[in-house]
């Protein structure tokens, strides 16, 4: 089969182009390798594709059309799992020009080039974000999204509305994956498991902030490569109306369109983890204790995102199972492995916020 990958260069776009290579895929990678954190772990990533004979690679923003448009027409891709964007709850607020060209104007640019290439199947990242301001534990599929607490969320909100219009109007299958704090080797340095580490390797305080009193469904690279691998293979359908006894139509499941070959999911661990367990199972693997400075609360975080992902199971037949302990031990040992990524100062942002829960 034949897949487009956006966001080769990054941590989860990397880990599913390795996965669908190795399974006798034909992967076309599409990536920008902006500058938003180290771009030599960037070409690290990349460097693990390029062994591959059926993998080949673009180099080019979302927001070039014309780019965009000629990886589609040379590659002619069957389906597309689309990664690409500019990560970053907090980044947001500094830069929001940003998001808007690459995780606004280029996904539809992708949209318009599934449409023009008659994608088989597109799946799409959103984020636990996306649940902003509600208040409901655990975050289910069928919970309100209306209110985001940034303007990264609010890119991916309008992502999800502009998948299910392509899908309802072009007969597009769409699956949108809203993703749980994914952590792992190859992780991104501007995350908290990646900052943490750094700093305690050079005997620096971390930054704990909501005074380390939240909570995160941290899901493991590998649960999360396994869950769009399989999903890939399942195409939606649209779901139809159940006609009540007084006549009135209900949908049987909000999250599943009644009008079109779309839905979302929830990727993400069932068990939410506090934070200061996350950092004890971190201080246990590096086998040292970490300084530690509580701050308050940053603009953007929520307390606690805790996974429902039942839909994902019914879907597909498996759930993210792999626990912090043994999730951040494999990092720690890849962090070792890899002391040119670890030796310097890495990314631009605090962490122990929603950062940390952010794909």
């Amino acid at each position: 089969m034949r897949v487009l990958v956006t966001g080769t260069a990054g941590f989860i776009g990397c880990e599913v182009a390795l996965r669908l290579l190795r399974a006798g895929h034909e992967v076309c990678g599409f990536d920008n390798l902006n500058p938003y954190y180290d771009v030599r772990l960037k070409h690290a990533r990349l460097s693990r594709l390029c062994g591959f004979d059926g993998f080949t690679q673009h180099v080019a923003e979302l927001a070039d059309r014309a780019a965009v448009d000629r990886a589609f027409a040379q590659f002619r891709p069957q389906r597309v799992v689309h990664l690409a964007a500019q990560a970053g709850v907090r980044y947001a607020a500094e830069n929001p020009h940003a998001y808007i060209s690459s995780n606004v104007t280029g996904f539809l640019h992708v949209l318009e080039a599934c449409r023009q290439q008659q994608v088989e199947h597109l799946l799409f990242a959103s984020t636990s974000s996306v649940y902003g301001a509600n208040p409901g534990m655990p975050f289910s599929e069928s919970h309100p999204t209306e209110h985001p607490l940034s303007l990264y969320a609010a890119t991916k909100k309008a992502n999800e509305q502009m998948a299910h219009s392509y899908a309802h109007l072009f007969g597009i299958p769409c699956t949108g994956l809203r993703f749980f704090t994914v952590y792992g080797p190859w992780g991104r340095p501007d995350m908290a498991l990646f900052k943490f580490a750094v700093a305690m390797a050079h005997d620096r305080e971390i930054e704990l902030y909501s005074y380390g009193r939240h909570a995160r469904s941290f899901t493991y690279i590998d649960d999360v490569v396994t869950g769009i691998e399989r999903l890939l293979h399942r195409v939606p359908a649209p779901q139809p109306l159940l006609e009540t006894m007084h006549g009135s139509p209900q949908i049987l499941d909000p999250g599943v369109s009644p009008v079109a070959p779309y839905c979302v999911l929830n990727i993400g661990h069932a068990t939410p983890v506090p934070l200061m367990e996350y950092v004890r199972q971190l201080e246990l693997a590096m086998g040292k204790e970490a300084k530690k400075v509580f701050l308050p609360k940053q603009p953007g975080d929520v307390p606690e995102s805790a996974a429902c992902s039942q839909r994902l199971f019914d879907a597909v037949g498996f759930l993210p199972e792999t626990s912090v302990a043994q999730g951040i031990s494999r990092f720690v040992a890849w962090f070792r492995e890899h002391p040119q990524f670890g030796g310097q100062e890495v990314g631009g942002q605090k962490a122990g916020g929603q950062e940390a829960g952010a794909p």
